[in-house]
């Protein structure tokens, strides 16, 4: 899990510092989602989270604003208690000489910006949930084949890199080469992405390095990419691969997270792009509630039906 800082959160939204010291911009944050102070002016409830990055709008500066100075001075006591790593006030708002004072005396950084409460919020928390989020690196080629993310895996030589290659010769976008890492971003949501030493660059035996963006443009390239299936490639072995229809779905699990898992058995002749391509479409299929196996299944239970009825 990576760790951000205050000071990360001024770098990257361009934060104006009211009150800070530099002690305290290097604070971890812990917890990866902001929030809006509500229950928190009112008094001190042991039950709401600590350690949140706290953030206020028009909404809450309005409301201090038409308290008198002793109610302001004690709504703005009641924030700090829950040991924010920082305070962000948005909208650009001014008038902050309670926040400014306990911020001081509490030593917690006060910050702001221009942007909109709403959307502020939005950005903030979707950079630390993702930046946040726990992590694996996992050998193998992560791909987007139609819009649908995918984790190519298998024994080194088998030609994970070269179907990758195939793949976006046919349109499809390259995530990572050899070196995947996946992140936690919800107990139903997995990305992947590269590690950024491999960002753009595929390695195929006999040819060596190759920058898909230099060679195949922009298109050839995407930096991250939910991962909504598991591929695993695998040496050809005579009489293991099965032709029945397969009703129930198979998984692999990454952090406690199940991703569909497929096998495909590597033989000369055999179109695989040409197979992952069409996994890709099935499972977009199954995802909008049709089961091609099901409706077979359905077929050959009406034909035995009317066979028995004649």
């Amino acid at each position: 899990m990576r760790q951000i800082t205050v000071n990360d959160l001024i770098k990257t939204f361009a934060l104006e510092t009211i009150v800070a010291t530099k002690d305290k911009l290097d604070v971890v944050i812990q917890k990866p989602q902001t929030r809006r102070p509500g229950l928190e002016f009112i008094d001190y409830m042991d039950f709401l989270p600590m350690e949140h990055v706290h953030v206020l709008g028009e909404n809450e500066i309005h409301y201090l604003d038409n308290l008198s100075d002793e109610e302001c001075e004690q709504r703005v006591s009641n924030i700090v208690k829950y040991k924010p790593p920082c305070i962000i006030v948005t909208d650009d708002r001014g008038n902050l000489v309670y926040l400014t004072k306990y911020c001081r005396k509490n030593n917690i950084p006060l910050l702001r910006t221009a942007e909109h409460n709403y959307e502020f919020i939005k950005k903030i928390d979707a950079y630390m949930i993702k930046n946040m989020a726990p992590e694996i690196a996992v050998h193998g080629v992560c791909i987007n084949v139609f819009g649908i993310g995918i984790l190519l895996r298998g024994k080194s030589g088998l030609g994970k890199s070269e179907t990758a290659h195939t793949l976006i010769g046919r349109g499809h976008r390259l995530v990572a080469d050899d070196i995947v890492v996946i992140k936690k971003l919800s107990p139903q949501t997995l990305l992947g992405t590269h590690n950024g030493k491999n960002k753009e660059f595929l390695a195929l035996r006999s040819v060596g390095l190759l920058n898909v963006v230099r060679q195949y443009g922009r298109k050839a390239f995407q930096d991250e990419t939910r991962i909504a299936l598991d591929i695993e490639l695998t040496t050809w072995e005579r009489n293991t691969l099965n032709n029945e229809l397969e009703m129930e779905t198979k998984y692999t699990e990454y952090m406690d997270v199940k991703v569909p898992y497929i096998q495909i058995q590597l033989q000369p002749g055999r179109d695989v792009a040409g197979l992952i391509e069409a996994a890709a479409n099935n499972w977009y299929l199954q995802q909008q509630g049709y089961s091609a196996a099901e409706e077979f299944m359905k077929r050959l239970e009406s034909d035995h039906s009317k066979s028995s009825w004649e």
